[in-house]
């Protein structure tokens, strides 16, 4: 949208119809951008997350999830517990003892470059107690390239769209649950009320009218980034290489592609995480069960063939005079 001194109006009226004319069209641009078919999807950096819970309200809102019972779980600030059919985003508060050095507020290294201040460690309480630090991390369905759940669906409610995204068509679906074992990040649940499973559609809706999923544009930290994958690679192998430069040798991406995370083929919603994947409850090696049907199957095979050895060896032996 840069434009040369030179083409801008004098006079205040048509200069100000001019960026309005401007401002329209790059909005229009950005809407055709999000509208185009190709893998899309989120990088979310956990280093500059705050915990607001902003992307779980504007998902609820925008998808018209009911509530979770407000019931208050005793665990920190973390009442929603985890991810289910109603909650397509969780916010999840690790609370660790001892000094670490991520944040639990902006990382303003993010928004004014390479040479702001480095993250601010949790250091000694200032009144007397344990050293403490916290993680914070908004999780969601990691629309895997190699997706369990998709594979397993009996009905064909669960597609791959345009967008590289899995969605679940409620229409469609029977409620039989074989995605619920299916998902190696237990995402998938069944509401109680019409047994059908849910979960994110990566605001589907909304990337059909142009606009960004709801969750991303509600994030005030900019710690959930939607876009193009391969731009989101990019970004975060940035951001990581900043991190490390600032002496956060932790940081590393979870799930960003197939040679990190082969079991799943790389994730389509990717995180830039400080500590060990179980810290953040998910799982260090994830894998789509349907890749290892070939091996059961081997071992089924070898196993049945040792049935047959051994009745046949026994029928042997009994046939033999004693």
């Amino acid at each position: 949208m840069s434009v040369s001194p030179e083409e801008m109006p004098s006079d205040d009226e048509t200069l100000q119809q001019y960026v309005g004319s401007r401002l329209a069209l790059h909005e229009q641009e950005v809407r055709e951008d999000i509208r185009a078919p190709g893998p899309k999807g989120f990088f979310t950096d956990t280093t500059v997350c705050i915990g607001c819970k902003a992307c779980e309200v504007a998902c609820k809102q925008w998808n018209q999830l009911p509530d979770d019972g407000f019931e208050f779980t005793g665990r920190s600030y973390d009442n929603t517990g985890d991810l289910g059919a109603s909650t397509w985003r969780h916010v999840a508060f690790i609370e660790r003892p001892g000094k670490h050095p991520t944040t639990g507020f902006a990382d303003i290294g993010w928004f004014e470059g390479e040479d702001a201040a480095p993250p601010v460690p949790f250091g000694p309480d200032p009144h007397g107690g344990a050293d403490f630090s916290w993680l914070m991390m908004s999780d969601v369905c990691k629309h895997c390239v190699h997706s369990g759940c998709l594979d397993v669906c009996p009905t064909g409610s669960i597609v791959r769209t345009e967008h590289e995204s899995v969605f679940i068509q409620e229409d469609v679906c029977n409620g039989c649950g074989m995605c619920i074992p299916a998902c190696p990040f237990g995402v998938i649940d069944r509401r109680e009320d019409d047994g059908r499973a849910w979960k994110c559609t990566l605001c589907y809706d909304r990337l059909s009218d142009g606009l960004e999923p709801a969750c991303a544009k509600a994030c005030p930290t900019d710690s959930i980034v939607f876009g193009d994958i391969d731009e989101l690679r990019r970004v975060a192998e940035e951001r990581v290489a900043v991190l490390h430069d600032r002496g956060l040798e932790e940081a590393y991406l979870y799930g960003a592609g197939e040679a990190g995370q082969p079991g799943t083929g790389g994730l389509n919603a990717f995180f830039l995480l400080t500590d060990d994947p179980e810290v953040y409850n998910l799982p260090p090696d994830p894998v789509d069960p349907t890749l290892k049907i070939g091996q059961a199957w081997r071992a089924a095979a070898l196993a049945g063939a040792g049935m047959v050895a051994a009745v046949v060896g026994v029928v042997l032996s009994s046939g033999r005079p004693r």
